[in-house]
């Protein structure tokens, strides 16, 4: 029997995913899925095992909320992919998207209550927030559990991800992503984008606090750099 190839999206939140998902969809129109995931200690690989058993039709899978290690399953090959992003770019399209969201969320009521520096406060003074604070690395991290630091744990799940880019270099992101997977194509596709609309104001002290408090993300993109020809 011939081994299944699919292609597993980790949804990263402001990473340019939703782009990811249209052109996933337009590939594979029927054969996209989507679930989200309860964090189930910060391990819900089995769950995930589960889904892709379950839907033994479907190519491509995204999730933003898929933790722990990459699913390992017997006669399915496991394309993953994941787009990282400079973390205060990312912070600050989460906050525009989240002052406009239609919800009722905590997040999306902070973001209309609070100019941007607020916002980043509040998100920094509630405990186990890691939406301004290293988020990306800590989402890598936990693709490799152990005692390791969190820092080391990110960078060891780059090299074990199949297909690792850039939000600031996404059509070279979707040529790796096409090279893993023969007959996958693309066009350039924005969906979900707030890039150019209501641009976040910023003082040089709050970069500073955060490019400070990100350290551990900037480390994380830095890391990958080197493995991109556009770098």
């Amino acid at each position: 029997m011939a081994e299944r190839t699919i292609i597993l999206h980790y949804h990263l939140f402001k990473n340019a995913g939703t782009s990811v998902d249209a052109i996933l969809k337009r590939n594979f129109p029927d054969r996209w899925v989507t679930r989200e995931f309860p964090a189930m200690g910060g391990n819900n690989t089995p769950l995930v095992e589960a889904w892709i058993r379950e839907t033994p039709e479907a190519i491509a899978y995204s999730s933003h909320t898929m933790m722990g290690p990459i699913p390992h399953i017997d006669g399915v090959r496991v394309i993953s992919f994941l787009l990282l992003r400079d973390p205060i770019e990312r912070i600050k399209s989460a906050y525009r998207f989240e002052r406009t969201q239609n919800a009722d969320t905590w997040g999306a009521r902070l973001a209309k209550e609070h100019d941007f520096e607020g916002y980043v406060r509040a998100r920094l003074a509630r405990p186990g927030d890691r939406q301004c604070r290293n988020f990306q690395t800590h989402r890598l991290a936990s693709l490799m559990p152990g005692a390791e630091p969190e820092l080391d744990r990110a960078k060891r799940a780059l090299a074990a991800l199949s297909v690792v880019g850039r939000v600031e270099a996404f059509d070279e992101a979707m040529e790796r992503l096409a090279a893993a997977y023969p007959g996958f194509t693309h066009q350039a596709v924005k969906a979900n984008t707030s890039a150019g609309k209501d641009e976040v104001e910023m003082t040089a002290s709050l970069r500073k606090n955060l490019q400070l408090i990100n350290a551990d993300d900037l480390n994380v993109l830095h890391s990958f750099l080197p493995l991109s020809p556009a770098a």
